[in-house]
């Protein structure tokens, strides 16, 4: 027997009988409508729309809170900031994932969007440090925490309740909805930066123009709970058992499959934090205008609302497993050169390509993770499981990208910084999963 094959035989045997024993048969769980699908990507693109509006305007918000001296200095602590939101996730995966397997879905997913948008408007509503002093960066640390907390607990329920409802041999394309809403969420980022950054000067911008996109999220905050509130429940919970005890069964019957599951979203956490970073490369390294580097944010997030649908048919066709490999590849052989290209001859060309291209490869390999690791999981454990995956890889590797892009460009003053820190977390990602089973014909329901 191979070495490989051992591993993935020994990754099979976590899994109680019924899961083992899995075949095509399709999922138990109620029909989900077209209606409660939007409602689903809705909540979720409304969530990672005021998350990620932070990375698009990192530049100025470190020099409304964080008044350090250096070219980089402000910057550097804006971003870290921006890191701090990560490391609430894990304890938000565990409190929100293991609600939403003991009480059910639809509660955990009301939950997270009341909490982010607490966040969002303190984000917004909190004077600079020239007004309130200390004061100022200490409640912008407070919201990046208590929205890493929503987002942490986000993704496990609503990827849960797709799967579990979603018609036969059509469960990854239905979950690729969250990564094509979180595409959305980019687009809608990218237009707000472009608009701005077109209309407003760049005083006004650093003033108080930032401000505009996280204040246009509290608008749509009651249709995102209202939506929410007539999704089908796909998972009756189980309130005979506590939360820790919940947990305590992920990491004791499912750890394989955690860990490995949290080192294969290590590329996909770090190239998608590295997109979102384009924005201030662009100005900060590049020297490019806002507007152009704006524009690549949303030629990127356009780019992964399609390349996430075609991702999730890709799957269901083919299967988990060299979907997410190939482009795994792909993107470790080609971002060298692409980011070589770019500094070589930086502008509007090299800057968008680059962007759409890192996007694309990443919203594919993307959809593949997202559906393989909960559908290896037991329905009875699969949003917490799902949820300390995300939440756990996207705090060691995406939560600190930004800040190690930062340092790594103001230490070493090489433009190729962020490609090879993409290869290293690529090859990483690529060995396990190399060692992660095919889930297509798992049965989900059990």
């Amino acid at each position: 027997m191979s070495a490989t094959t051992l591993a993935r035989s020994e990754s099979m045997r976590e899994f109680p009988p019924s899961i083992e024993a899995a075949s095509s048969a399709p999922s138990a769980g109620p029909s989900i409508s077209r209606k409660a699908v939007a409602a689903a990507v809705a909540g979720n693109a409304l969530e990672f729309y005021d998350f990620v509006i932070y990375a698009y305007f990192a530049v100025y918000i470190g020099k409304t809170f964080f008044p350090v001296a250096g070219e980089f200095g402000s910057l550097m602590v804006a971003v870290a900031t921006f890191g701090v939101g990560f490391f609430t996730r894990p304890l938000g995966g565990v409190l929100i994932g293991a609600f939403a397997d003991k009480v059910g879905r639809k509660p955990a997913m009301i939950l997270t969007v009341t909490l982010i948008t607490v966040g969002t408007l303190g984000l917004a509503a909190t004077p600079s440090y020239a007004s309130i002093g200390i004061a100022a960066p200490i409640i912008v640390v407070f919201c990046r925490l208590l929205q890493g907390l929503a987002l942490g607990g986000e993704v496990g329920p609503a990827t849960s309740l797709l799967i579990e409802a979603a018609p036969p041999g059509k469960r990854a394309f239905y979950s690729s909805w969250q990564i094509a809403s979180q595409g959305l969420a980019v687009t809608v980022g990218g237009i707000f930066g472009v608009t701005l950054s077109l209309v407003l000067s760049q005083e006004q911008l650093a003033t108080w123009g930032w401000r505009i996109p996280f204040l246009f999220s509290l608008v749509l905050v009651p249709i995102a709970i209202y939506i929410r509130r007539s999704l089908p429940e796909t998972h009756g919970g189980d309130t005979e058992r506590s939360g820790a005890s919940i947990v305590g069964a992920v990491f004791r019957k499912h750890g394989r499959i955690l860990w490995l599951g949290v080192f294969a979203t290590a590329s996909t956490a770090v190239a998608s934090q590295v997109g979102n970073y384009m924005v201030t490369y662009a100005v900060q390294v590049l020297k490019l205008p806002a507007a152009l580097a704006q524009g690549s944010v949303l030629v990127g997030g356009a780019t992964t609302f399609a390349f996430a649908l075609v991702g999730g048919l890709l799957c269901d066709r083919y299967g988990r497993r060299v979907v997410n490999m190939l482009p795994r590849l792909a993107l470790m052989l080609s971002i060298v050169p692409l980011f070589m290209w770019l500094s070589g001859a930086p502008g509007a060309a090299t800057l968008l390509t680059v962007s759409a291209l890192l996007a694309a490869l990443t919203a594919v390999f993307g959809t593949a993770g997202l559906v393989q690791v909960p559908e290896l999981l037991p329905i009875a454990v699969r949003s917490t499981g799902l949820s300390l995956v995300y939440a756990i890889g996207t705090s060691l590797f995406g939560g600190t990208t930004q800040f190690v892009v930062t340092w790594l460009l103001a230490v070493t003053h090489n433009p190729m910084a962020p490609a090879w820190y993409v290869v290293a977390m690529s090859a990483v990602s690529l060995v396990a999963m190399w060692m992660l089973p095919e889930s297509r014909n798992v049965d989900v329901s059990r």
